[in-house]
């Protein structure tokens, strides 16, 4: 099954290409309004106030007791990183590090990607390792480089010698008879990450106000349709749909890591990574899996080279720019603000800095 979605969205990617290209050599160009109105088939369907399913709706106790575990340093072995450490949430939901410390002050090996709007994608990771953000939740904790908890019952213990932890899984897992288990902390999580959501100006403009994007923005947006960018960071969140081959055709400077290969072991996976969502990618600086972009003028000349084979004049990479900082959203305060975290008693572990 994975190798035919794989297929599928390869297929895909390259029929879009191939249009696009089409449309070049044609000669079309239309008026610089117009065009940006005709793109946003391309760009959508509008942007959802949530990441639930069709026949979900959002659990109040299950999103609170994922909020206080999101921001809980006691789910790291030395109770010193949590979620919100690499993905913060004030800042985006990014550290805005090439690449983040954790246990130990060691580094990552990836650039931390936002968790805004992260649900919608296709998978998690940069290589898509995991499925969804409940199971995408999970990993981190147990990473020795990151929060570094030896196992998942040295997880649940210390929630479980916490009693309010206790009573909001019970509350948030009414029918299971042991609802404190590692499986459920990922739901949890998961559920508060499917409300982390970001309108933006191009959502206003999206649906019918003109006046929400400047001319710059309009013509950056033509700019993006008319040079290739689309063919890959399409939809509705910009990318997040598919994966695609960094250095598509001129080769990637930084050879170290083959991406998508380390899950697949498929050889056409070597170099490819989830296309990254472009939503608030204006603060979400530096760039790529690998951090090396430190501006966003750099990013988008970079991606014209590498990935199209173009290299853009000033006044293009700076319309592409104006444009992708119309997708900067809102974020939603209320919605993140920090919890008062449940208290430690004394039967909870002590931080262990080895």
């Amino acid at each position: 099954m994975a190798l035919r979605v794989n297929i599928w969205q390869r297929s895909r990617l390259v029929l879009l290409f191939v249009l696009t290209i089409a449309l070049l050599g044609l000669g079309f160009s239309p008026p610089a309004k117009a065009q940006a109105q005709g793109d946003l088939s391309l760009l959508g369907p509008a942007l959802p106030t949530n990441f639930l399913g069709e026949d979900q709706s959002p659990n109040p106790t299950e999103i609170n007791l994922g909020r206080e575990l999101y921001y809980d340093k006691r789910l790291s072995k030395n109770q010193d990183i949590s979620c919100n450490s690499c993905h913060q949430l004030n800042h985006y939901g990014v550290d805005n590090r090439p690449v983040s410390p954790g246990h130990k002050g060691q580094l990552g090996a990836r650039n931390s990607p936002s968790v805004y709007n992260a649900a919608a994608h296709i998978a998690q990771f940069w290589d898509g390792r995991a499925a969804d953000v409940e199971e995408q939740a999970l990993g981190p904790i147990l990473n020795p480089v990151e929060m570094a908890m030896p196992s998942q019952e040295a997880v649940l213990a210390v929630l479980n010698s916490i009693p309010e932890y206790v009573d909001a899984f019970k509350q948030a897992f009414p029918t299971e008879s042991n609802p404190v288990t590692y499986a459920n902390v990922g739901k949890a999580i998961g559920a508060f990450e499917r409300g982390l959501v970001t309108p933006s100006p191009f959502d206003a403009y999206f649906a019918g106000d003109e006046s929400a994007l400047t001319s710059q923005q309009q013509r950056g947006l033509s700019l993006f349709v008319e040079n290739g960018c689309v063919a890959c960071h399409n939809g509705t969140y910009f990318g997040g749909n598919s994966y695609q081959k960094v250095g598509l055709v001129e080769p990637w400077p930084n050879q170290k890591d083959p991406g998508r290969y380390n899950v697949t072991e498929q050889a056409f996976d070597r170099m490819t990574f989830k296309v990254p969502s472009l939503r608030n990618v204006a603060e979400t600086a530096p760039y790529f899996h690998d951090g090396s972009a430190k501006t966003l003028d750099e990013a988008v000349r970079r991606m014209a080279h590498y990935q199209l084979g173009k290299d853009l004049e000033p006044d293009q990479v700076e319309d592409i720019a104006a444009f992708l900082e119309a997708l900067t959203g809102d974020l939603p305060a209320d919605y993140i603000q920090p919890p008062t975290l449940p208290v430690s008693t004394a039967m909870t572990p002590e931080p262990d800095p080895t």
